[in-house]
């Protein structure tokens, strides 16, 4: 049976490119593998509009969350997030909270319009988005306005090391340290235009410590398919900190998915 690999339709938005340009290159790779496959755009996921047969969602997180929607309530099977998870890792307020209700340390995060709450300075997150857009540092209040809403956080600055992890099937990889100068954030222009080297982390315990924190997050918040999962580690308080699960993460050749799991042994083929 054909496996087709459902991405972005073309459209005007850097995500669309950025995911487009990844499904197309994971079809040509499942293809190499011996997987026939096709890439298919699709701006509608009903079960009358998908193309029959297997699918593999590889879509930007904004357009996955209704596409999973739509084909769990299709009753369609596909390969990807569930729609729960999305939901549950895409809400970076719910998703804090989640966690840290669950004994996993997080930064102070409230509503932006709760921002008193956290000392200044604060870095200004979308409450839903995804590939750092829209990060912003505040460092002294108020937050203005238009940004003093419920649709975008206020997290507490924590100056540490950027550490991401990729999991799968209930294993890690190996983190990776992002090599950002410390108390830069990893916004959108760094991730995919500026985009830092990492490497992969040697600290024997705090390899342990992150594999353990991302295995439990990755239980907590039912993943059923892949994740990368961020971390700042604050060296001065011997603390490590849970930023962001990211439940559709890329995983071609090229990123911190694969050179994650690479790096551990778990191959392209596996």
């Amino acid at each position: 049976m054909n496996l087709t690999v459902l991405c972005d339709p073309w459209r005007l938005h850097p995500l669309a490119w950025i995911h487009h340009v990844e499904a197309r290159s994971i079809a040509t790779e499942l293809k190499r593998l011996g997987q026939p496959s096709l890439c298919s755009r699709s701006a509608r996921t009903g079960s009358q509009t998908c193309p029959q047969g297997q699918l593999l969602l590889r879509l930007s997180d904004p357009v996955m969350l209704l596409a999973t929607r739509a084909l769990t309530t299709a009753t369609r099977p596909f390969t990807g997030p569930a729609a729960a998870v999305m939901e549950r890792c895409y809400d970076k307020y719910c998703a804090s909270r989640l966690a840290a209700a669950h004994g996993i340390d997080c930064p102070a995060t409230v509503l932006a319009c709760d921002a008193g709450a956290v000392p200044f300075p604060v870095v200004l997150k979308p409450r839903e988005g995804s590939d750092s857009i829209g990060i912003k540092l505040w460092q002294i209040g108020p937050i203005p306005p238009r940004w003093r809403t419920e649709a975008h956080i206020a997290q507490e600055r924590i100056h540490g090391l950027e550490l991401t992890v990729g999991v799968v099937r209930g294993r890690t990889g190996l983190p990776l340290r992002i090599l950002l100068p410390e108390g830069t954030p990893y916004t959108f222009i760094r991730k995919y235009l500026l985009t830092p080297s990492r490497e992969v982390l040697t600290d024997g315990p705090l390899v342990q410590c992150v594999c353990n924190t991302a295995l439990a997050i990755a239980r907590l918040f039912q993943i059923n398919w892949a994740a990368r999962i961020d971390f700042l580690c604050d060296p001065r308080r011997e603390r490590l900190y849970f930023l962001e699960c990211d439940a559709a993460p890329l995983v071609g050749p090229a990123s911190a998915f694969a050179h994650s799991l690479t790096a551990a042994g778990i191959t392209r083929r596996e």
